[in-house]
């Protein structure tokens, strides 16, 4: 039969009753023969409760401290599913990151998996147990317990298909899969029965918060077939794999939105070589991602630069860069949180005219301005006002026939 890898969320965990609905399922799967992995995430909003004591203790409290007792989120929702189901007559064990075999870098509170040892969950598997293995958490090489951040469950759960080389690897969550936008923001969204990793990896670093972008791009590498489906429903989900261009049916697959963004501009940025690396050098070093990047001219001797970054990183960039700018002798620094992106996503887009003018002209009529443009082969992305994105997710979506399963594709 099958080996199976399934992650099932915070939200799927939430409670005692979930934990023993989980088990029953996965009874069900070892009774029929299959080999069974089983990565949980923390119950609830358990997590968030264990931060704010922690940062009662303290407002910066050691990062090594917040994944010791981040870690142990995890290690509840595994031992009560093992539990659970050693109730119902399956053998089944627990093991925390560092019992798995997942080693990572020694990035606390931010690590990335560098290699599985599949010993001990392959032992396991052959003597008949059901492995349950803690989410979000492994260990560096000096056995120091380390966390892997937001989406960290997704990753863990993918490696670890990879790692055993399972046929399928299962995402639970509160979504019934891949939507062609959030469902929240569109009425009218469809659920895509499959995705390429490419389009997936777009639109999770775009902001679709259904799968994190480590987790696919580790599916894209060891090429895992992941399955993203609900908990509570037992329909199918959205596949998420390789694509063939005849199954690219739609130019343009779906639209991710984000408002959790600030916009940052540098005024007056001499004109020289090396400038643009140093100011984003400095940024790079402390860890900050940097998106839709402009530069535009100004005079003869001087530019504006122009991008964003998370809200969350907002307040660590003007800092740095509040150093920066005298080094460079740059003039001044604005910034604004009232902007959010819109992106369109689609394998089908890099040899298909009109596609950006499609969704330019479906903003417009809707008097929507546009700050920012940025493209790729398969994405176009928008920069407007944060009051306008619902606005403008509606009339994308409406332009590109999202909504119809057989309309025209632009």
């Amino acid at each position: 039969m099958a080996l199976i890898v399934q992650k099932y969320g915070g939200t799927s965990v939430a409670s005692v009753e979930m934990i023993k609905r989980i088990a029953r399922n996965a009874a069900r799967l070892h009774r029929a023969g299959n080999q069974v992995v089983i990565v949980v995430s923390a119950m609830g909003k358990s997590t968030d409760k264990l931060l704010e004591m922690i940062y009662l203790q303290s407002k910066a409290p050691p990062e090594r401290e917040l994944d010791v007792i981040l870690s142990t989120g995890e290690q509840v929702s595994m031992s009560l599913l093992s539990t659970a189901l050693h109730t119902i007559g399956v053998e089944a064990v627990s093991l925390t990151g560092r019992q798995a075999g997942i080693i990572t870098d020694s990035n606390h509170t931010r690590a990335r998996i560098l290699e599985i040892k599949e010993e001990r969950i392959v032992k396991e598997l052959q003597q008949g147990k059901v492995v349950i293995v803690a989410g979000f958490q492994g260990a560096d090489e000096n056995g120091e317990i380390t966390t892997l951040g937001r989406g960290g469950s997704d990753t863990t759960a993918v490696a670890v298909a990879a790692a055993v080389g399972a046929d399928v690897c299962e995402i639970y969550t509160d979504v019934t899969g891949v939507y062609t936008i959030d469902p929240h923001m569109v009425a009218g969204a469809r659920r895509l029965s499959y995705i390429s990793y490419d389009e997936m990896l777009e639109m999770a670093n775009l902001g679709a918060r259904v799968m994190h972008p480590r987790a696919v791009e580790m599916g894209k590498k060891h090429n895992i077939i992941i399955h993203v489906r609900s908990s509570f429903t037992g329909e199918e989900g959205t596949i998420i794999r390789e694509v063939t261009s005849v199954e690219e049916k739609f130019i343009v697959n779906g639209i991710a939105c984000d408002v959790d963004l600030a916009k940052i501009a540098i005024v007056g940025v001499p004109d020289k070589p090396g400038i643009a690396a140093k100011i984003f050098a400095a940024i790079a070093e402390a860890g900050i991602s940097v998106d839709l990047i402009v530069q535009s001219i100004r005079k003869e001797e001087d530019n504006d630069i122009l991008f964003t970054v998370t809200r969350e990183d907002l307040s660590k960039t003007l800092s740095i860069l509040n150093e920066v700018i005298e080094e460079i002798d740059a003039k001044e620094i604005y910034h604004a949180e009232d902007v959010a992106k819109i992106s369109i996503i689609g394998a089908g887009m890099a040899n298909a005219p009109g596609v950006a003018s499609t969704m330019f002209n479906a903003l417009a009529e809707e008097g929507i301005n546009i700050e920012i443009i940025s493209t790729s082969e398969i994405k176009v992305s928008c920069l407007i006002k944060k009051d306008k994105i619902n606005d403008a997710a509606e009339a994308v979506h409406k332009a590109f026939n999202l909504g119809e399963e057989n309309a025209p594709v632009v």
